[in-house]
């Protein structure tokens, strides 16, 4: 999360980014404004580290993941008026480079959205999400900051046996994919229909300000 900060905190110095990571250990991330107790309802989920995001939305369990972080400077941080915004047009991609690999999914509707009472993020269904047989398998959240926007999501590759209910890809299309697999379609796909040339570049550098700050329990115990 601080090097996610870290990309929003470049994209106001006019650098845009995507990176693209996995987790270990598996790790409970809670949306901005949740409260850090709700990890107790579920004493697997009150065993895991914990970390707040810096966007909104529920509880996520990053395990058996591909994680995603993009971010963009003000004046590209938009979508065109004709055309959709960057969660749809981002998931667009991912469900391209799915079915590059063999995995075909579907988009839940722009005016789509199901519920459930359930503090996890991909029990419930809102716009853009991509599902395969029904199950949520992409979900992403936003934060903007003075024009900029930072924008992070997960694919689900298989189910975390800390959240059984919640299958992956592994799971539904009997199919396994390497996160670097992923990360390359991706890649491909973005190249394709965003016509915005990727270089790899080095690592940020952090500032350790940020690195404390998702540290702490000030700001991950402060709701």
């Amino acid at each position: 999360m601080a090097t996610d900060e870290a990309q929003l905190e470049a994209a106001h110095r006019g650098i845009a980014s995507l990176r693209f990571y996995t987790w270990h250990p598996a790790t409970l991330s809670l949306g901005y404004f949740q409260s850090h107790r709700v990890r107790f309802a579920d004493a697997d989920l009150a065993a895991l580290p914990f970390v707040r995001r810096p966007s909104g939305g529920l509880t996520l369990v990053h395990d058996r993941e591909l994680t995603y972080a993009l971010a963009l400077p003000a004046g590209k941080a938009w979508g065109t008026h004709d055309g959709p915004g960057w969660l749809c047009r981002m998931h667009g991609i991912i469900g391209l480079a799915l079915r590059q690999l063999g995995v075909c999914v579907d988009r839940v509707d722009c005016a789509g959205f199901a519920s459930q009472d359930d503090i996890l993020c991909f029990r419930h269904h809102t716009p853009g999400d991509l599902l395969l047989d029904g199950y949520k398998i992409t979900g992403s959240a936003q934060r903007r900051q003075r024009g900029a926007l930072l924008q992070h999501g997960a694919v689900l590759l298989a189910a975390s046996r800390y959240a059984t209910t919640l299958p992956g890809i592994a799971d539904l299309a009997g199919k396994q994919i390497a996160p670097s697999e992923l990360a390359q379609a991706i890649a491909q796909q973005w190249q394709q229909q965003i016509s915005w040339l990727l270089e790899v570049a080095d690592p940020l550098d952090v500032p350790h300000r940020l690195v404390e700050k998702y540290r702490s329990s000030a700001w991950n115990e402060k709701r």
